[in-house]
C-alpha cells in the first residue's frame, strides 16, 4: 500500500472542486446554519453534486474501487474488531465491502441519512446520529474518518481529535493528500485539500496508506489517500510540539 509515485500537481495548478464550488455559491443561505444545519442543507440539496451518492463524487462506486478493495486487508492487517465509520454518509460504498466479521457502527450528523441506512443496510452494523466533534463516540479499535476532516475548520477539527482520542480507538483512518503542503484553515462544510504530515498538524508518516486513484479533474486530485495513523502517536505530537489543542483553538 503506497502513496502516489506518479509526478506531483503544482497546487496552483489544481482542479476545482465541486463540493467547494458549490459550498461557495450557497455561502450566504450556509453561514446562517449551526454546522449539523449545514450538513443537512447539504445532504437534502445534494450540493456535492454526485449522481448516485449525496455523499459526493468521492463516494461513488468508481472513485471507491480501490479502498473497497485494499480496506478488507487493511482491516485484518490492523487486528480491527469493531469499525467505527465516522461519518457514514449514505453508506453506499462500504455496503459493498466485505468487511470479514469485524462489527461496524456507522455515525452521521443528519438523522434522515442514519434511518435511509437502517432501512437499506440492516445486515451492515449499527447505525446511529451523532456528531463527531461533541458528542461521546461508541468504543471501537478503528475510526474510518473518510472525506470528513477536509469539510471542517481548523477549530473543529481539533475538537473531533479529542473526541476520537477520548473514545479509546487505537487507529485513525483519514483522508490525506500526500504532495499538498499549504494547509488553510476553512468555514465548516466548505473543502480543501488537507496533508496531515505538513504543519500545523505534523502527524508525522503513516503507518499504512492507501492511494485511491482519484481520478477527479483528469487526475490533479491524484494524490488522494485514506491513511492510517495510530491515535497515540498524534495525541504524543499533540502534547510535544503544541501544548493544549493541536491548533491553538477551541470549537466554539
Amino acid at each position: 500500500m503506497t502513496s502516489c509515485d506518479r509526478p506531483p500537481v503544482p497546487e496552483d495548478r489544481r482542479p476545482p472542486v465541486l463540493a467547494h464550488e458549490r459550498f461557495r455559491q450557497n455561502a450566504d443561505p450556509l453561514s446562517r446554519l449551526s454546522v449539523a444545519e449545514r450538513f443537512r442543507f447539504i445532504y437534502e440539496h445534494n450540493l456535492w453534486g454526485a449522481d448516485t451518492s449525496v455523499s459526493g463524487l468521492g463516494s461513488e462506486m468508481k472513485a471507491t474501487d480501490a479502498i473497497r478493495s485494499a480496506l478488507p486487508r487493511l482491516l485484518r492487517d490492523l487486528d480491527v474488531a469493531t469499525l467505527l465509520d465516522a461519518p457514514c454518509g449514505d453508506a453506499g460504498w462500504i455496503s459493498r465491502v466485505d468487511l470479514g466479521g469485524v462489527r461496524y457502527v456507522g455515525l452521521d450528523i443528519v438523522p434522515d441519512i442514519v434511518s435511509r441506512n437502517r432501512s437499506l443496510y440492516p445486515a451492515l452494523g449499527e447505525f446511529a446520529v451523532a456528531d463527531l466533534i461533541r458528542d461521546d463516540l461508541p468504543r471501537s479499535n478503528a475510526i474510518l474518518c473518510r472525506d470528513c476532516l477536509v469539510h471542517l475548520s481548523f477549530a473543529h477539527i481539533d475538537a473531533a481529535l479529542g473526541n476520537f482520542l477520548r473514545s479509546g480507538a487505537r487507529w485513525l483512518m483519514t483522508t490525506t493528500f500526500t504532495q499538498w503542503r499549504r494547509n488553510a484553515d476553512c468555514d465548516d462544510g466548505d473543502w480543501r485539500a488537507l496533508n496531515f504530515e505538513a504543519a500545523p498538524f505534523a502527524w508525522g508518516p503513516p503507518v499504512a496508506i492507501v492511494n485511491e486513484d482519484c481520478d477527479e479533474g483528469g487526475g490533479g486530485w491524484r494524490d488522494k489517500s485514506l491513511a492510517v495513523w495510530d491515535l497515540a502517536s498524534i495525541a504524543g505530537a499533540r502534547g510535544r510540539d503544541r501544548p493544549g489543542p493541536i491548533l491553538g483553538a477551541s470549537a466554539g
